[in-house]
């Protein structure tokens, strides 16, 4: 990648591809399927629901004109195997390979939803359509896993999409490395273990640190009971993850970044692997990203 000019090229023209996903019609596309495929829903066996949606679509003959996209985590995961229909931002949940033709043949192909795989409230006799209306989504902002929802991981094209290595792009070219600390202390960025220590400091004192060479180093064990944030973001999100790291390299002056995932997490490490491979491939890792030397 040897401009920014380049990176708005991918930008705007997968953008326009993914407006779907956003609520707006397509002239070319009947719906997205946007099936979880973090690794509770795999679990579930979503991996057997999709194949059952695509034999339907093909058995229907519009294959062309549906996507299905396995996404990261969605979140509610005792719910699982999940899916999110665009562009009416539909949410059924423990969907099953036989679900699958009433999906096609009632909900995309008819516009007839199917009430029995809606989500209900507890207590409530009628079920809520739209996943921006259920409770654990209508009352949260989601910003470490904002594009859970929306794009594959496995797609650096979905990741630029959403504006994804515009903030590497701007570090790189527009920003000294303490701007870059400035900003990140200016935005209240801290850690999320127990101290809640501040990210700009962490850089600060690294980056004024004399012994060479540095290294930024992400930590994905999670050696906490029950703790599963890191592999959600490294399963559904893998790019921010790189992009982060780029950024704090640039700011506090490592030439090098590690990953440490836990073994237990096989579909995380596939998932960074692949987004690494791309993001090497696109000349975002490496040297000369963005024509910065």
């Amino acid at each position: 990648m040897k401009s920014l000019e380049e990176l708005a090229k991918i930008r705007e023209s997968r953008r326009e591809a993914l407006k779907i996903r956003q609520g707006v019609p397509s002239k070319t596309e009947k719906a997205h399927i946007m099936m979880c495929g973090g690794a509770g829903c795999i679990s579930s066996k979503c991996l057997d629901v999709v194949e059952a949606m695509k034999k339907a679509l093909n058995k229907n003959g519009i294959a062309d004109q549906v996507q299905i996209v396995l996404t990261g985590c969605m979140g509610p995961c005792d719910m699982g195997p999940v899916a999110i229909i665009y562009p009416d931002a539909t949410f059924y949940r423990r969907l099953k390979p036989k679900d699958a033709e009433a999906i096609v043949e009632e909900h995309i192909m008819k516009g007839n939803k199917i009430r029995r795989l809606m989500y209900r409230a507890p207590g409530s006799k009628e079920p809520t359509p739209k996943v921006d209306d259920i409770d654990l989504f209508a009352k949260q902002k989601k910003v470490v896993l904002r594009n859970n929802f929306y794009i594959d991981p496995t797609s650096i094209e979905d990741y630029i999409a959403n504006d994804g290595y515009v903030a590497l792009g701007k570090a790189l070219t527009e920003m000294k490395p303490e701007d870059i600390i400035k900003e990140i202390k200016k935005s209240g960025l801290r850690g999320r273990g127990g101290a809640g220590f501040s990210t700009g400091m962490k850089w600060t004192f690294t980056a004024a640190a004399k012994g060479t060479p540095k290294y930024v180093v992400c930590n994905g064990d999670e050696g906490d009971p029950g703790a599963f944030m890191d592999r959600s973001v490294l399963e559904g999100d893998p790019h921010s993850i790189i992009e982060g790291m780029a950024i704090c390299g640039r700011a506090i002056g490592a030439e090098q970044g590690y990953v440490y995932v836990r073994a237990e997490y096989p579909l995380a490490i596939e998932r960074l692997d692949l987004a690494l491979q791309k993001a090497r491939e696109n000349g975002l890792l490496g040297r000369d990203i963005f024509g910065s030397g």
